[in-house]
């Protein structure tokens, strides 16, 4: 499936279905969930990144599970919003993954959402480093897909 534009990808959503946001990093991707109301993202899971065609079972099932109708796939932009050879991957990623699953998908700039989760787990929810590691990739993946939603909200 082709990559759409994030307004055109909310436009082609089946009704009552949700989009599954993805962080993908370079040992572990983290999952989120939006509502079906397109309203709210919250932290689904972190999945063991792997070929592809390995992990491509573990996304069906999740998304015959939670009745997904589309993929929001984070975009590692430098910090200037270049974009260089992470977000290249990402984006060669995301079509692939678009393409196996047959589900549209967008990419969206997840620049320092590793960073402002880190920073609110540190600061607000007094959370220790190793129950940090447990949870970040996933809230990452939700603080992505939330900007997606409030940016697409109509």
């Amino acid at each position: 499936m082709t990559l759409f534009n994030p307004h055109d990808l909310r436009n082609q959503l089946p009704a009552a279905h949700s989009i599954l946001g993805l962080d993908p990093g370079s040992k572990q991707i983290g999952v989120a969930l939006s509502d079906t109301a397109l309203m709210l993202a919250s932290p689904l899971t972190v999945l063991a990144r792997g070929k592809m065609k390995q992990m491509v079972p573990q996304f069906q099932t999740l998304c015959r599970k939670h009745e997904i109708g589309g993929i929001v796939v984070g975009l590692p932009l430098s910090l200037d919003g270049s974009f260089g050879p992470a977000a290249r991957a990402a984006s060669d990623w995301a079509n692939d993954l678009s393409e196996r699953l047959g589900l549209p998908a967008c990419l969206w700039d997840e620049r320092l959402s590793s960073s402002a989760v880190n920073r609110f787990l540190v600061q607000e929810a007094d959370m220790t480093r190793k129950r940090r590691g447990e949870v970040v990739d996933k809230m990452a993946a939700a603080y992505m897909l939330q900007g997606w939603l409030d940016a697409t909200t109509a």
